[in-house]
Order: C-alpha cells, then structure tokens, then sequence
C-alpha cells in the first residue's frame, strides 16, 4: 500500500483535455472570416452579444443561431466569374434552339452592350493639391491603361467631373477650399455611383472609419504604396464594372406555351457561365413567399428569393420568374406588387427580405420573366419589363425540331437506338398536321414520345425486331396513334349563308374561329351568346350598325331590322372570348346571312371595323397567319394599316398560303364570296 502511494505521487499529472468550442465561439470565428459587409457584420455581432446572454433552452435562441447562420450563409459578396464571349453565345442559342431568330438577334445585342461595356477605358480623376503627387499618381495608373485627370482641390473635381465621365476618384483627404470630405459628400449626392478612394498622410483610425461611414470605397496612407494603390484601384473598378454590366433591362419572354421560353433562358445562363434559377410563380398567392416572414412569427422563413441565392451560393445568377402572369391575389398581399422592388433596377440594390432585415443587392443578378399573356400583368410591373415576343412554329421548322431535338430525346428515353425508328417527313407532317393543333412543341413531343413507346411495345414482343430499323411512313402513323384528332375545318366545311371565319388571338397562340348569325321573326333586337366580353358585344353592335346605315349600298332592305331579331354566335361558348380584332369577321358573317349568299369558308378575316366601315390594324399578325395554315386557309384578309407587319413575316410563314390588305370593309365582297354583286357606294 505505501509502495503504491509513492509510486502515484511520482506521476506527472496528465494534461486536460481541451473544451470543444461553444456554438457561439464558432459562430463568431465563421463571422470573422467571412468578409460581410459592415453593417451586416455589426448585426451578426449584435445578434451573437443577444445570445450570450440567452439560457440556450429556450427557443429564441435557436431562432438566433438560425438567423445568424442564414446571414453568414449568403452571397454577400461571391460573385461568379462570368466571361462574355459573343461567339460562344451565339454558338450555344444555335445549338440548343432552331428558329427564334428576333429573339436569339435580341439577346445577343443585350449581350454585344454588355461586352463593349466591360471592355471600355474607364476614367479615374486624380485629387491632390501637390503637383508632384498628383503627377507621380496620373503617371502610374496612366500606364496600367486608366485615362486620368487631375485637379489640385475639391472644387475643381467638381468642375472636372461636371465636364468629364468620371469612373473612380483618387483624392487626398487635407485640401484648400475644398477637403477630401467634403469632395466625397457632394460625389455621394451629385453622382453616388462613382467610387471614391481616400488618400491622405494623415491616416489614423478615426479618419479612415469616418470615411469609410461617409461612403468611401477605400482608404490609404502615405507614401503611399504603388502596388497597393494599383490592386485597389483595380478591384474597386472591376466591382463597379461588374455592377454595372449587372444592371439592365428586366427581360420579359411572351408567347404560347411550348415555344422554348424557359429552355432559351437556361441557354443564356449557359452562354453567360452563370448559375440558373427558376422560380415558378404559377398560382403564388402570398406576399411573404417572396418577401419572407418577421422573425417573430412561429416557424418564420426567408422568402423564396433569398432562400434561391443561399441555395447557388453566388450573387450574379440568371434568375428566371417562371408564368408571371398566373400570380394570384388575396387578402395575404399582392405579390405582383411585391415584384416591383425586385424588378426595379433603381430599387433592387436596396432589396429587404422581411427575415432578414438587412438590404440585400440584387442589382447584378440578370432577371428574366415569362408570360403567356401580358394583359394579365399590372401596368407599373409591365412598365418596368422589355418584352420579346415568342411567336408560333412554321411547319418546316417544326419538322426541323422534331428531327433534330424531339426524337432523338424520346428515343432514348423509351430505350432505343437512334436508327431503331426513322420517321419519313410525310410521317412527321401527319403527326404535326392531324394529331398536334398548338403554336408550341409540347403537343408535338407527346405524341412523338407515344410512338417511339408503341415502337418499344412492339420489339419486346418481337425481340428480333430490335435489330432492324422500322420506318414509319404515313399511313404507319396513323395505324398507330389511331384516327386523327383534328381537321382542317376551314378547307373542308361546306359554305353557307350566315357563317363567316375569323382569326384571332389567344393565351395559347394564333386560332381559328367561326362567327355564325341567323335571323328570325321579332322585334328589332340584337342578340349574342359565346361568353363574350364587352369589347365583342361593341364590335357587333358596330358592325349591325354599320349594315343598316349602308343596306341600300348592299342591296339590303333598309327596314330588315324592324320586324326581325338577329342572333350572332361564337361557337365553343364555355370559353370566354374578348378583343378588338373580329369586328370586320360578325361583319361577313351578317353580310353574308342578309344577302343569302355563303362566305368561303377558306378565306379567313381579322381586324376591327369602325362605324363608317374604316378597318383598323390588330396585333398578332404571325400567330393568326399559321392558324390559317393549319386550318387549311387560302387566302386571308388582314388590315392594310398591318401592312408592315405582313411584310416582315418569313417566307416559311406566308408559303402556301395568299394574303390580301384591305382598308374599307367593303373590299372584303369580292374576294369573300364567289360572285361578288355588291359593292359599297364611295
């Protein structure tokens, strides 16, 4: 027993294991590497003296920890380098999308601005009232390819920069007339987006904070230090520059669905090398979605946005608003208002998510926004959007696509090989033709993919056939997809009296509409169904009108009006119907009913008509035109006052297919009906 006491006495005593770091140490240690911005590092600060002071079983505290690590988490300042090669660009739009020719043209020249604008000569305005200073600095920024100016005081910067476009200002901070101080106050009110640098021999700690609270990008000493001044000067420059190519229209794609407006907004991340966010805003009802919750409510999130950018980890992505216009509202909020600061280059610097409670820059991220249909979209929302139009695929080009995008995809997503199936053009026409009636593609991708499955069907109860190429012809098609689902209603429905058939425009693309009228005993009243708007319902009043006041030049009896009601009908009557373009079509069909004569049914009509017969232009020319095609329309009538716009449609549009201008709504008589007898008097 005493042999082992002695022996434990003369032990060295172990060392203790070191205690792990607390949460909060870890935390702070995280905050002091990450480079924040000031005053998102004084808020983490703040937050973490909060919870050193808060028992950790309670749930603030975890609210706490939660908000600090979403703060240190963001991109404050991780930008990803993105190169803007113009040829690399164009490359990938052609590669990734056949057609869209107006719309590739538009992005690249967003992208040419962009590129010209990084490889600008920036400007720097050198301060200082000694000459030799001022002429050393001039000389060594002048060779790394600045163009400099110099000014012996605030005064004279002012008058420098009122003359000059000024980039960066590297001036002293003691000066006459005017001090370094006062110089960058009034830059921060006349012109806040020119960076200043302090440069003065009189650097202490206080001046240096007072300055940089005043808004100065930098602070330096004297002698000052050339390759310190020189990676100053390039990083502040390059953080302006990369801002400033951040900036730029909001861009907006319309059109019908399936016409690649998502897929060409994933190819402009792709020829931009940045990250891709899309955020679908379809049915989004509450405002907090996208602005987040207070941190007060149980369960609170940031919203969508900030949540998107903690996911990529970089501040500059391409971030796509997916069906803006199917947003919804309610008593939670507006979210389309709520958009506003987000799509608003003068307002998204200073983007504040309810969770968050700090300004959050959004200005170098690249906004792209999709819609179906813009009339849904408020007028400030709109205003702040550039629009580029979608239209609908020709034939050819869908042909095109099929070939080179659609069928390869499906083959291989049914398991076969690229020269297990070869489909003839006839084939594709038929698919396209009598199984698909869409201005977009995805149509045309279902029932190419329910035939490449049939194919699949096929070679697994037939296990040698997979060896073998199968071509499809067109009778092939239609024995597998069974009988056609649509027909070319206007070539093959018979004339008569009363039906006349118009083009409009709708959410989904270019159609075909026809207007019937009919007459029967009654007293003088006018009488319409198919779910119309208000706007229809004026254009048939006008158009009735318009007959009466000119029966006599028609061959009509003046007074057919006065013992009889007149029915007009819009087919397909669940679906509502509004716009200014059919009031020249109620027209031939009125005319047509009046005189017993029968319209042909393959000449199509658009425009709205005025009360003296003036026929006015409408939109969507491109999209009405390829819906008289694939109805199987001759000749269509369109406004002459559209005549630029018939003169622009590609020669894949307007094959096969005749066009005819018109002004009065009398011109329409000769080539709407076989024998024309009436013509209006002038």
């Amino acid at each position: 027993m005493f042999f082992r006491k002695k022996a434990e006495q003369n032990e060295e005593p172990q060392p203790r294991p070191e205690a792990a770091p607390s949460p909060l140490e870890l935390l702070r240690a995280r905050a002091g590497e990450a480079q924040l911005p000031h005053e998102v590092m004084e808020a983490v600060a703040g937050e973490l003296d909060k919870l050193e002071k808060t028992d950790a079983a309670i749930a603030e505290y975890s609210v706490g920890i939660n908000y600090i690590e979403l703060l240190l988490s963001l991109p404050w300042n991780v930008s990803s380098q993105c190169k803007l090669d113009l040829a690399r660009a164009q490359s990938v739009l052609d590669t990734r999308h056949y057609g869209l020719a107006q719309v590739k043209q538009r992005i690249l020249e967003f992208l040419a601005a962009k590129t010209l604008c990084s490889k600008a000569t920036q400007t720097i305005l050198v301060v200082d009232d000694e000459e030799i200073a001022r002429t050393n600095l001039m000389h060594v920024l002048g060779r790394e390819g600045y163009s400099c100016h110099g000014a012996a005081n605030g005064a004279e910067a002012l008058e420098v920069m009122a003359r000059d476009e000024i980039d960066l200002v590297v001036t002293d901070l003691k000066m006459e007339q005017m001090d370094g101080i006062e110089l960058l106050e009034q830059i921060n009110r006349i012109a806040p987006e020119i960076p200043v640098i302090m440069v003065t021999g009189f650097a202490t700690v206080s001046s240096a904070v007072d300055a940089l609270k005043k808004g100065a990008a930098h602070y330096l000493g004297k002698p000052v230090n050339l390759d310190e001044l020189r990676r100053t000067v390039k990083d502040v420059l390059e953080k302006k520059l990369f801002v400033q190519m951040g900036r730029g229209p909001i861009l907006c794609f319309t059109g019908p669905p399936g016409t690649g407006k998502t897929s060409v907004g994933k190819a402009i991340a792709e020829a931009l090398q940045r990250q891709f966010i899309r955020l679908s805003l379809a049915g989004l009802r509450d405002e907090a979605e996208l602005r987040g919750h207070r941190r007060t409510y149980v369960g609170a999130l940031p919203g969508r946005i900030i949540l998107e950018l903690k996911r990529v980890g970089v501040n500059n992505p391409v971030f796509m608003l997916d069906e803006i216009d199917k947003i919804g509202q309610d008593f939670r909020g507006d979210p389309a208002s709520a958009l506003l600061e987000v799509l608003d280059p003068e307002q998204n610097v200073h983007f504040t998510d309810h969770y968050v409670e700090l300004p959050f820059d959004l200005s170098r991220i690249m906004f792209i926004a999709t819609a179906n249909d813009l009339s849904k979209l408020p007028g400030p929302l709109l205003d702040r959007m550039e629009c580029i139009e979608f239209t609908g695929y020709t034939e050819r080009e869908k042909l095109h696509i099929a070939r080179q995008f659609i069928l390869p995809r499906q083959l291989k997503v049914a398991g076969l090989s690229r020269s297990a199936v070869k489909l003839t053009d006839e084939a594709l026409s038929r698919v396209i033709n009598d199984y698909t009636r869409e201005s977009g593609l995805r149509g045309l991708e279902r029932q190419v993919a329910d035939v490449c499955r049939k194919i699949a069907m096929l070679c697994l109860k037939s296990p040698g056939r997979q060896d073998k190429q199968t071509l499809l012809d067109a009778p092939a098609v239609t024995k597998l997809l069974g009988p056609r689902r649509f027909r070319r209603e206007a070539a093959e429905a018979d004339p008569q009296p009363g039906i006349a058939t118009g083009m409009v425009w709708a959410e989904t693309g270019g159609e075909i509409i026809s207007v019937e009228a009919a007459l029967m005993p009654g007293s003088g009243t006018l009488l319409l169904t198919g779910s119309l708007g208000e706007v229809l319902r004026e254009s048939a009043q006008t158009a009735l009108s318009f007959l009466r006041s000119k029966a006599g030049d028609f061959g009509i009896s003046e007074y057919f009006f006065r013992n009889a009601d007149v029915h007009i009908h819009f087919p397909s009557g669940a679906i509502p119907k509004d716009g200014p373009s059919a009031g020249i079509t109620i027209f031939a069909a009125l005319l047509s009913l009046l005189t017993g004569r029968a319209a042909r049914r393959d000449v199509a009509l658009t425009g709205e008509m005025t009360l003296t017969g003036r026929i006015l232009p409408v939109s969507g020319i491109r999209e009405k035109v390829l819906a008289a095609k694939r109805a199987g329309v001759q000749l269509v009538l369109l406004p002459e006052a559209n005549q630029e716009e018939v003169e622009a449609l590609e020669v894949d549009v307007v094959e096969g297919i005749r066009l005819q201008l018109v002004a009065q709504a009398g011109e329409i008589i000769e080539p709407l009906f076989a024998r024309p007898t009436f013509i209006l008097a002038s």
